[in-house]
């Protein structure tokens, strides 16, 4: 069953990269006391990905932040270093927080996970955008094939 606006996020675990290495971060970490974009790409260094999505988040930073957002975070099956070397050749800096959620286990549990088999990519997470509030989802916007519903223009009302 896919999550919905108004739901409660499912616990979970997440990697990111630490100063000494990757580390566990759950969604408690996250979410609790706070308001956070939460979006999610088929893959790290993947063109839409790339060279759209993360950046709509990155160049809209000040703009999100101004409206009380906590925490920018990314999410997607990727390991951790991929992860990391992808917020890098991004210039993500502090900005987004990039979450590895390395065998799907989030995605799935959102049923929002994506079959990129015949791409050779296996089982990925499908691009979504969601504000989320103290754990509860207050806006979610699932893109099925059209990059401009969940890019920060469109989650952050930013148009």
């Amino acid at each position: 069953m896919t999550i919905k606006q108004g739901d409660k996020l499912p616990a979970g675990t997440f990697k990111v990269m630490g100063a000494e290495g990757p580390k566990e971060v759950s969604t408690d970490d996250i979410f609790k006391g706070k308001k956070v974009v939460l979006f999610s790409v088929p893959g790290a260094f993947t063109p839409t990905c790339s060279k759209q999505h993360l950046p709509s988040y990155v160049n809209n930073f000040d703009k999100i932040k101004a409206q009380g957002v906590d925490t920018i975070a990314c999410t997607a099956v990727n390991d951790v270093f991929v992860m990391d070397a992808w917020g890098k050749s991004q210039n993500v800096g502090e900005k987004v927080l990039m979450l590895a959620d390395g065998n799907g286990e989030f995605a799935k549990k959102l049923g929002l996970e994506l079959d990129g088999s015949k791409f050779g990519l296996g089982t990925r997470g499908k691009r979504w955008s969601m504000v989320v509030t103290d754990g509860t989802i207050e806006k979610l916007s699932v893109d099925e094939g059209k990059y401009e519903l969940s890019g920060a223009e469109a989650t952050c009302g930013l148009n």
